[in-house]
C-alpha cells in the first residue's frame, strides 16, 4: 500500500504540474520501485519493460485503426451517415436531435473518435437545427452526450488497449460485447432527446414515411457501413486477426475517400503525419504503462487492493458500485487510454475473485471512462460539441444533467446485467 500511495501522490503532483501523462506514469512507477530495488536495476528493468510493452504484434492494430479513422474523418462519410439516419428516424419528435445521436453512434464506431464524431456530425446537423429553431444548448448537449457511444461499438481502440492491459483478452469477444452497451448508450440519449423535444414542441418530418428517400440514403451510406461489416465480421468470424482487420480498414477507407473525391495526395500525406504523431503518443503510453504493471505485480499492489475491498465487503454488488464511483471520478480527470492502463491491473483481479469474466469487466471499465469524455473539468468531447454548437458550458449543463442520469442508468444495467456484455460473445462461442 505504501508503493500505491507513492504512485498516486507522485502521479497527481506531476499531472497538476502539467507533465505529460506518459512521463508522469513512468516517473511515479520508478519512484515507487526505488523503495525496494536499487536505481541501476530499476532503470534497466524499466527500459526493458517499455520495449516489451511496445513490441507486441497485436499493438500494430491501434496505429492502423487511428489512420483508418482519420481517413474516414476526411472522406465525406459523416454527411452520408446523417442522411441515412435521418431517413430512418426523421419521423420521431426532435428528428434532428435523434438523427444526431444515431449518426454519432455510427460515425464514432467507424472513426474511433468521440471528438471527431461530435465535430463532424454536429457541424452537419447544426444548420438544419438552427433553421428549425432548436435550442442551441440542447443541440450541443445532445451532440456531446451521444458521441462517446461510438467508442463502445467496434472497431474500438479503447477495447484493443484493454485487451493488451488485461493480458490478451480476446479482441473478437470484446468487439462483439461492445455492441449492446454502445447501442444502449445511444438509446438512453434518444429517450432523453425525445422527451425534451416533446416538451419543447419539436416535431418530426411531416407526411408519410418516404421509402424512396430511405433507399437512396441507404445506397449512399452502404459503402461506409460496409466497413463495420467487413472488418468486424472478419475478426469475429476468424477470417483475419484484429491487426489484419485494421490494415484492411485503412485500404478500404483510402479507396472510399478517393472515390468520394475528398482525399488528395496532399491531404493524404497530412493525414498520415497526423496519424503517426497520435499513434506514437498512444504506443509510447502503452509502453510506459508496462512499467506500472511490472511495479504493481512486483509490489503486489493488486493483491493489496483486492484484500482491502474484500475486507470492506464480500458483496459483489457493493464492490462493483465502489469501483464505478472510483472510475467515474477518475474519468473526469484522465483520458480513456491511460485510465484503462492504470485501472485494469488494479481492479481486474478483484472482480475475478467473484467470477466476473474479463470481457464483462472490460465493457464496464470503458463505459465508465467514456462518461469522463463528456464530464468537466476535462470532458474533451463535450467541449468540442459546445464549440461546434456555438454556445457555452453554463447553458449546456442543465440539459446534460438529464443525459447523465440516463447514461448512468445504462451503466448500472451494463454492470449488473451480464447478458448485455456477455450475450453476443457467448452465442458466438467466443467465451
Amino acid at each position: 500500500m505504501e508503493a500505491l500511495l507513492l504512485i498516486v501522490v507522485v502521479l497527481a503532483v506531476l499531472l497538476v504540474a502539467g507533465v505529460p501523462i506518459s512521463y508522469s506514469i513512468g516517473i511515479s512507477s520508478l519512484v515507487a520501485i526505488l523503495q525496494t530495488v536499487s536505481l541501476d536495476i530499476s532503470v534497466i528493468t524499466s527500459a526493458q519493460r517499455i520495449f516489451v510493452g511496445m513490441s507486441k504484434f497485436s499493438l500494430t492494430a491501434i496505429p492502423f485503426f487511428i489512420l483508418a479513422g482519420n481517413l474516414m474523418n476526411q472522406g465525406g462519410i459523416a454527411k452520408r451517415l446523417v442522411n441515412f439516419v435521418m431517413a430512418i428516424l426523421g419521423k420521431l419528435p426532435g428528428a434532428l436531435l435523434v438523427t444526431n445521436i444515431g449518426a454519432n453512434a455510427l460515425f464514432g464506431a467507424i472513426s474511433g473518435s468521440a471528438s471527431a464524431a461530435a465535430a463532424a456530425v454536429g457541424s452537419m446537423v447544426e444548420q438544419g437545427e438552427e433553421e428549425l429553431g432548436y435550442d442551441k444548448a440542447l443541440c450541443a448537449a445532445t451532440n456531446g452526450a451521444s458521441a462517446p457511444s461510438g467508442l463502445l461499438i467496434p472497431p474500438s481502440n479503447a477495447l484493443i488497449t484493454y485487451s493488451l492491459a488485461a493480458g490478451g483478452t480476446s479482441v473478437a469477444a470484446l468487439f462483439l460485447a461492445g455492441y449492446l452497451p454502445g447501442i444502449l448508450w445511444a438509446l438512453c440519449c434518444v429517450v432523453v432527446a425525445v422527451i425534451i423535444a416533446k416538451k419543447k414542441g419539436y416535431k418530426g418530418l411531416e407526411g408519410k414515411f418516404d421509402w424512396k428517400n430511405l433507399g437512396i440514403a441507404t445506397l449512399e451510406a452502404l459503402p461506409s457501413l460496409s466497413l463495420i461489416v467487413i472488418v468486424i465480421g472478419g475478426i469475429v468470424g476468424g477470417i483475419f486477426t484484429a491487426t489484419e482487420g485494421s490494415a484492411i480498414a485503412v485500404v478500404y477507407a483510402l479507396i472510399l475517400g478517393i472515390c468520394y473525391k475528398n482525399i488528395t495526395l496532399k491531404s493524404f500525406w497530412k493525414i498520415v503525419i497526423s496519424s503517426a504523431k497520435m499513434s506514437g503518443m498512444v504506443v509510447f503510453l502503452i509502453g510506459v504503462s508496462n512499467i506500472l504493471g511490472w511495479v504493481m505485480a512486483f509490489t503486489q499492489i493488486p493483491q493489496a487492493i483486492s484484500a482491502a475491498l474484500l475486507g470492506l465487503t464480500s458483496n459483489p454488488i457493493i464492490i462493483l458500485m465502489i469501483m464505478n464511483v472510483i472510475l467515474l471520478i477518475s474519468g473526469t480527470f484522465m483520458d480513456v487510454t491511460p485510465a484503462i492502463l492504470i485501472f485494469t491491473p488494479l481492479f481486474l483481479p478483484v472482480v475475478q475473485t467473484f467470477g466476473m469474466h474479463p470481457v464483462q469487466f472490460g465493457l464496464i471499465l470503458v463505459y465508465n471512462l467514456c462518461i469522463g469524455n463528456i464530464t468537466p473539468p476535462v470532458g474533451n468531447t463535450l467541449f468540442v460539441a459546445i464549440k461546434v454548437g456555438r454556445t457555452s458550458l453554463s447553458k449546456v449543463m442543465p440539459y446534460m444533467l438529464w443525459y447523465y442520469v440516463a447514461i448512468l442508468i445504462g451503466l448500472l444495467l451494463v454492470t449488473y446485467v451480464p447478458f448485455l456484455t456477455m450475450g453476443l460473445p457467448t452465442m458466438a462461442g467466443l467465451v
